[in-house]
């Protein structure tokens, strides 16, 4: 059962800049708390993709299976990670849940992967070290039925090109553009495909805080009106052409 949660994950997470709906949620609270979480929405990529699926694919229990389900993250890693793991890391995972929602026949896949942050310092840890803990999991490439294999291990690696820089007043995250070309160069092929298919590739940043924001450096960001609500939209498009279009500069 583990396995399978984490397998989904994985291909989620592999497909999440390429073919899905994503959301990153971040719930600044007062007492300087924060509620990080990445939603991954395949519903649009899943039903495009049933048409290239074959009729005995689609006959499989395994296709016609129904999840809704949260599950701690570290109960989802494999045992291996796990006794690998540092203290700190193993408080991470323990402080994040993964929920799944799965039913491909009604076109329905939706990952979301949690995190409640005690305090800033926790926050820039958990956004500087959960890509590599995942990465690290030793998982088998993902099969994807008639579709090509996909190796969630190369996917997390390339993932983690932003530099943070969090504290009680400030959200910094400026991205790596050597790390960025690198991670496009191994998903050309995913992003192809997607393409092919005119999948569309929405990405969307919402950041809601406890007091006004005094600054923020992107100009795409809208505020609204009361100054405590942040929202980036784009798309993969978009960051493609101009990655710096994902940096934010908010001091609050």
């Amino acid at each position: 059962m583990r396995k399978l949660y984490f397998s989904l994950f994985f291909l989620v997470l592999l497909c999440c800049t390429s073919c899905v709906d994503v959301v990153e949620h971040y719930d600044f609270k007062a007492d300087g708390s924060c509620r990080v979480a990445y939603t991954f929405d395949m519903g649009k990529a899943v039903s495009v993709l049933m048409n290239l699926m074959s009729d005995s694919l689609k006959a499989t229990p395994q296709f016609g299976a129904v999840k809704d389900t949260t599950l701690n993250f570290y109960s989802a890693l494999p045992d291996s990670t796990q006794q690998k793991m540092t203290l700190a890391q193993m408080n991470l995972a323990k402080s994040s849940n993964l929920s799944v929602q799965m039913n491909l026949p009604k076109s329905v896949m939706k990952v979301s992967v949690s995190h409640q942050a005690k305090d800033a310092a926790d926050l820039q840890y958990y956004l500087r070290n959960i890509a590599t803990i995942a990465s690290q999991s030793n998982l088998k490439p993902v099969k994807g039925g008639d579709m090509k294999d996909f190796n969630a291990q190369e996917l997390l690696s390339g993932q983690d090109y932003y530099t943070y820089d969090v504290t009680p007043h400030k959200f910094y995250r400026i991205i790596d553009k050597a790390k960025f070309n690198a991670f496009m160069k191994k998903t050309a092929a995913t992003f192809s495909m997607a393409k092919a298919m005119l999948i569309d590739m929405p990405y969307k940043v919402v950041l809601n805080f406890a007091t006004p924001v005094k600054k923020v450096n992107n100009s795409k960001a809208i505020v609204s009106a009361d100054r405590k609500h942040v929202t980036l939209v784009t798309n993969m498009d978009e960051i493609i052409k101009n990655p710096a279009v994902m940096n934010l500069k908010i001091d609050f």
